[in-house]
């Protein structure tokens, strides 16, 4: 209430020409540039006067569809057929022709028939938004008038005395000044016209006279699909709605609140938007004054192109002067699309000042008492106004004063003269999210889309999104310069989430941004190791690369002699590589990938003495019948259930994961049933594991999306090293660090901030 009697104070200071022609604006038709006479609401929430929207329908081919949205009678000043006797002279009409005359040229009207069968749409050429939006099969008569609009359009005329003298809406030219005006009839008349129109002893001669005014409004605003008054908000279809409304199949299920609750709530917000505004009118002009010298700017900007691309064409000949036309063109339909769009931005910003234009309607609007009035013209202001504190808060001009993109390359060969074209800048590049990938340090790989201009190099920028978010603008971190199509971003912070981003350079200037992508770092530092198949191993069924970071396991004997006899024992041996590191302290991880096609592998951890003494001299185990014990070896099974275990895997067989019982695995993985239920998961690409050596737990991981699979204890009281063992064939390949590649390196720590 303080921020609309203050909006009406300014107002009333400010009744000079200016603000009131800035306000104008707000209040003219987009159809006959005229103040709105009889406004009616679109389905597109903008406005046009009844009139033009009944002429534009009928320029549409659409005949009998101007229907009168209002419950009121048909004002006999809509009759073009109808002229006044003070020169024609015309014979009284009888009553009830005269009522036939009133109601031509509307549409609809009660007893008009219908076509049930294939109702007509009728769409309305929008012409603020320059689209069809449907008016459904009663046309205009569907429509809501703009009782608000119409009461700031009276108020601003009186303000400002516009119109003069107002004149009889029924003679012919030159109408004669209006005397007497009818609420009932909806026009003003002079005498002469007004004994015509109410002859005695009809029920027309009952209608009470008024003073003459030229906007005649019902008391309430009725729906015009019942005639009642309307009571509620319909929040699904944003539409008014009257008790009748409320039963209909139409809106059934729909969320409706009471137009009170409406009201208040869209005054609310449209009080708080418009306080916001008022409260930052430095900010708006300051604004304004940045955009008027990027205005100077850019005409500097654009001499200074177009006197450097003459003089680079006036060098190349009479060849080049066709083709100098062209670009000179070129350039000055961008200056102008520029200057057009700036010139646009400072008379939006200019729109906001107090008193002015959009700021100085919504003030007359806030005026509005009639609840369901200003709901339903408060809704389209609001949006308006919400776009415009969303502009003013994002600033930043809508169009560049540089024209660097206008540079011609004058190295190209004579015969390519014809061809001859501006430069452009390179196109957003395309991030192969197949080979980028973050683990011991974070590897981005891009390209450019087939048929963009080169470029000379790339900027990466990319930030954290998991830490609070700092009042003001977004920070990025930026890496300048990158030759090539990959980089290498060093030292990343683990168990953290990035957003990466890249664009290209060239002469003409900055590309666009490439899509943002998202990689998940590893939740501990990387730990760095290589195969040992010193312990427990055949090595005729082990094969170690040359690396030392992948190992395949090849099918003996055993193996075939069990497919022969399914129903007879057979002994399989298990085959066991270790890590050549082991882990006494904090937190590591490390990844690898297992062969969907390997029968069983367990890859995990153990106390390296442990896994030393048991699988040196490695016991058989009867397999194909032999239970891998759930996918958990604790290693333990004669301890105490206090002890914790020395060993800790995850069983991988046939391209699925064994999630066992008893093993503490990730709440949605195991079902209703919880942990106890055994069950299984398909195998992700990558496998990691995580090992936290001072809280004794191992966890299981997908590698690629960081989701949990499998988390377990562990006997931390010696040392702990990564281990896989192998029953038949299986292959397992180590993940290889990032900063092997021999790729360009790009510290993360000490970067520039970007804002």
């Amino acid at each position: 209430m303080e921020a609309g009697a203050a909006a009406g104070q300014s107002r009333g200071r400010r009744t000079d020409g200016t603000s009131m022609k800035n306000m104008e604006k707000e209040l003219l038709c987009p159809v006959c540039q005229e103040m709105y006479k009889q406004p009616l609401v679109l389905p597109c929430t903008h406005n046009v006067c009844q009139a033009c929207a009944r002429e534009v329908l009928g320029q549409q081919g659409y005949v009998g569809h101007g229907g009168d949205p209002s419950s009121e009678p048909t004002s006999p000043a809509s009759t073009p057929s109808t002229r006044s006797p003070r020169l024609s002279r015309r014979t009284l009409p009888k009553p009830d022709r005269l009522d036939r005359l009133l109601k031509s040229g509307f549409g609809t009207y009660p007893g008009r028939k219908r076509g049930a069968l294939h109702p007509q749409v009728i769409m309305f050429p929008c012409p603020a938004c320059q689209g069809d939006v449907e008016l459904g099969e009663r046309g205009l008569a569907g429509l809501f008038r703009n009782l608000t609009l119409e009461r700031v359009v009276e108020r601003y005329r009186q303000s400002v005395s516009v119109g003069g003298a107002i004149l009889c809406q029924l003679c012919k030219p030159p109408p004669l000044e209006a005397t007497k005006g009818c609420t009932e009839c909806r026009a003003t008349f002079c005498n002469e016209c007004f004994k015509l129109f109410h002859p005695w002893g009809t029920q027309k001669a009952q209608h009470e006279p008024t003073l003459p005014t030229l906007s005649f409004r019902p008391k309430g605003l009725m729906c015009p699909d019942h005639k009642e008054e309307v009571t509620h908000y319909c929040k699904t279809c944003q539409r008014l709605v009257c008790q009748l409304c409320r039963v209909r199949r139409t809106h059934s299920g729909h969320k409706i609140t009471p137009v009170l609750s409406a009201y208040q709530a869209l005054k609310d917000k449209l009080t708080k938007s418009l306080t916001y505004i008022l409260g930052n009118q430095d900010t708006v002009q300051t604004q304004i004054c940045e955009l008027e010298e990027t205005v100077r700017h850019t005409e500097v900007s654009g001499q200074q192109a177009k006197e450097e691309v003459s003089q680079l064409v006036r060098g190349l000949g009479a060849v080049l002067e066709e083709k100098r036309a062209s670009l000179l063109q070129a350039i000055e339909e961008c200056q102008q699309e520029r200057l057009a769009r700036l010139s646009a931005q400072i008379q939006e910003h200019r729109s906001l000042l107090d008193g002015s234009g959009l700021v100085g309607y919504a003030q007359e609007v806030l005026k509005e008492t009639d609840q369901p009035c200003f709901v339903q013209a408060a809704k389209q202001l609001h949006n308006r106004i919400t776009r415009a504190t969303e502009a003013l808060q994002m600033f930043r001009p809508a169009a560049s004063s540089s024209f660097r993109h206008c540079q011609l390359d004058v190295g190209r060969e004579m015969k390519l003269l014809t061809e001859l074209n501006f430069l452009r800048v390179p196109e957003a590049p395309v991030i192969d999210t197949q080979r980028t990938f973050a683990y011991d340090q974070i590897f981005l790989c891009w390209r450019l889309p087939p048929h963009s201009p080169p470029a000379w190099h790339y900027t990466i920028e990319f930030r954290r999104t998991d830490v609070p978010a700092q009042p003001g603008p977004t920070r990025w971190q930026r890496r300048e310069e990158v030759r090539g199509t990959s980089a290498l971003l060093e030292n990343p912070d683990t168990g953290s989430v990035y957003v990466l981003r890249v664009r290209g350079c060239n002469k003409a200037g900055y590309g666009e941004y490439s899509e943002d992508v998202h990689l998940h770092t590893p939740p501990a530092p990387v730990l760095h190791f290589f195969l040992d198949g010193r312990w427990g191993t055949s090595r005729e069924r082990l094969a170690i690369s040359k690396d030392q970071r992948a190992v395949r396991s090849v099918p003996g004997l055993p193996l075939l002699l069990a497919a022969e006899r399914l129903l007879t024992g057979c002994h399989l041996s298990v085959d066991v590589v270790l890590g050549d590191v082991a882990v006494t302290q904090g937190r590591s991880y490390w990844a690898c990938a297992v062969d969907p096609a390997s029968y069983l592998v367990k890859v995990g951890v153990g106390l390296e003495s442990k896994l030393q003494e048991s699988f040196q001299g490695a016991p058989d185990v009867i397999s194909p019948r032999y239970d891998p014990d759930s996918g958990h070896d604790s290693g333990a099974e004669d301890a105490t259930v206090e002890a914790l275990p020395p060993f800790a895997f995850l069983t991988i067989g046939m391209g699925k994961i064994l999630l066992g019982s008893g093993a503490n695995s990730n709440a949605g993985l195991t079902g209703r049933d919880g942990p106890s239920a055994s069950c299984t998961v398909p195998l992700p690409p990558r496998l990691g594991i995580c090992l936290d050596y001072e809280r004794g737990r191992v966890s299981f991981l997908d590698a690629v999306s960081f989701r949990g699979l499998l988390e377990c204890p562990l006997d931390c009281s010696g040392p702990v090293c990564p281990a896989f063992c192998f029953i038949g064939g299986g292959a397992v390949q180590l993940q290889e660090p990032v900063g092997t590649k021999p790729e360009r390196k790009v510290t993360i720590g000490g970067f520039a901030k970007l804002d």
